[in-house]
């Protein structure tokens, strides 16, 4: 007697590893998880922001760190589209392009790091992980008379999400992220 697997085992074999991979790829749902790691760099990123203005505002001067009712972007969006999200009342002429990563204050954000007395505690700008046109971007305003600004950025997975709402991140927009000395800021 011959030993082996017959043609009808070797098919329920193969069906039953389709099966859990097909549940595999349902439980972990790849592109959410790509999605969450995307949104876990996004906090990452504008917390460095944040402290690097606040260094900068302590150390530097509080009053020059950009130009009031101007949004700032990490992408080439129009103006109306970065004032948008940031509530701002006035557009300026002219859109948002810059989008260099430098820290001498020729970047997408017009602070000069440089000029901190310990040197800039950022290599380079970061910019949103996808960095597309549409929302994923990071952005940056100010209000120089209370010295105050807001940094912004969009999630896309559903657990993180929840932290745009205004109760989470205080605020004025449900559908964006708010950090800074003035979340909500209203220009």
């Amino acid at each position: 007697m011959k030993k082996g697997f017959t043609l009808l085992e070797l098919l329920i074999v193969i069906g039953i590893l389709a099966i859990l991979a097909a549940v595999v790829v349902v439980v972990l749902n790849p592109a959410q998880l790509l999605a969450q790691a995307r949104d876990s760099q996004r906090v990452s990123d504008l917390a460095s922001l944040n402290s690097a203005l606040n260094l900068y505002m302590s150390d530097v001067t509080p009053l020059s760190y950009g130009v009031d009712t101007t949004c700032y972007a990490s992408a080439a969006i129009s103006l109306a589209t970065c004032q948008a999200r940031h509530s701002t009342k006035t557009l300026p002429a002219g859109g948002v392009t810059n989008v260099a990563r430098v820290v001498n204050g020729t970047g997408w954000m017009p602070v000069d790091f440089t000029g901190i007395s310990s040197g800039s505690p950022l290599p380079t700008l970061p910019a949103d992980p996808t960095n597309d046109t549409a929302s994923l971007f990071y952005s940056y305003s100010t209000k120089t008379a209370s010295s105050t600004f807001e940094l912004n950025a969009v999630f896309e997975s559903t657990k993180y999400k929840p932290m745009m709402l205004n109760s989470k991140d205080g605020g004025n927009k449900d559908n964006v992220y708010e950090t800074g000395t003035q979340p909500g800021l209203d220009i």
